[in-house]
């Protein structure tokens, strides 16, 4: 009798022992993904509001992004060091931008490139944390190459991290685009309406960013269409906040 309860004890253990682990690897996985996707949106954010007048409803959205992003960073238990201050400098550049007057000459020429480079820099250390899961690139990919689109239409191009040709960091659209196809027509939209929703506005948006036209150096859209910003932002984020509403499969 005591050999069989052991042996229940264990089988049930056996059986726990996973659903213990889960939570844990999920919020990993959630702090990961949002620390990307806040980022870029928080980049975003910046861009529009220094391309559309200033307005204060986006200034006011950066920093509802930043907010966002720095809780995330600060509950994530797991940080490495070097997270920490890239956070810091990444939050302080899209203040300053935000702090340049109206006029063309009053950002200095070089802030763009200062603004990439800390977004970069950011989403390096924190896709170093992931390892193999790059299942919290999927709505990061789309919100990056949203700061790629917006970048275009108001500031210039946005430097990608040409040292890393092989992550998404240091792709744009022509490469990006495809990725997110491939990923998406792996996930059923026939029995999933929300997957179905998912990829309808993906079809839709990605006509716009393919359009980029990322390999001129001119700045003008690959149609000669002009760019259109705001419906690619608003887009982008209600595609990523519908991704990231999917359970991980």
């Amino acid at each position: 009798m005591t050999h069989r309860k052991w042996l229940w004890m264990l089988i049930l253990l056996a059986c726990w022992f996973p659903a213990l682990l889960n939570p844990a690897h999920a919020q990993t996985f959630t702090s990961l993904e949002s620390m990307q996707i806040h980022a870029n949106r928080a980049t975003s954010s910046l861009l529009l509001y220094r391309g559309e007048g200033f307005q204060k409803a986006h200034l006011a959205r950066m920093e509802s992004d930043l907010k966002a992003l720095a809780d995330t960073v600060g509950d994530f238990p797991s940080a490495r060091n070097d997270l920490h201050p890239l956070h810091e400098v990444l939050q302080t550049t899209l203040r300053e931008g935000a702090r340049f007057g109206r006029e063309e000459d009053d950002m200095p020429w070089g802030w763009p490139l200062q603004m990439s480079k800390a977004l970069r820099d950011f989403l390096t250390a924190v896709r170093s944390q992931q390892g193999a899961d790059v299942r919290a690139e999927l709505p990061a990919k789309v919100e990056y190459l949203t700061v790629q689109y917006l970048s275009r239409a108001y500031v210039g191009s946005f430097e990608t991290a040409r040292e890393q040709p092989d992550t998404y960091l240091g792709q744009d659209e022509r490469r990006l685009v495809p990725s997110i196809d491939e990923q998406l027509a792996a996930l059923d939209g026939k029995s999933n309406v929300a997957i179905a929703k998912l990829k309808t506005r993906w079809a839709f948006l990605k006509v716009a960013l393919e359009d980029m036209n990322s390999g001129n150096n001119s700045f003008n859209t690959a149609s000669g269409r002009a760019f259109a910003p705001i419906m690619v932002d608003r887009h982008a984020r209600s595609l990523s906040k519908q991704w990231m509403a999917l359970a991980p499969e």
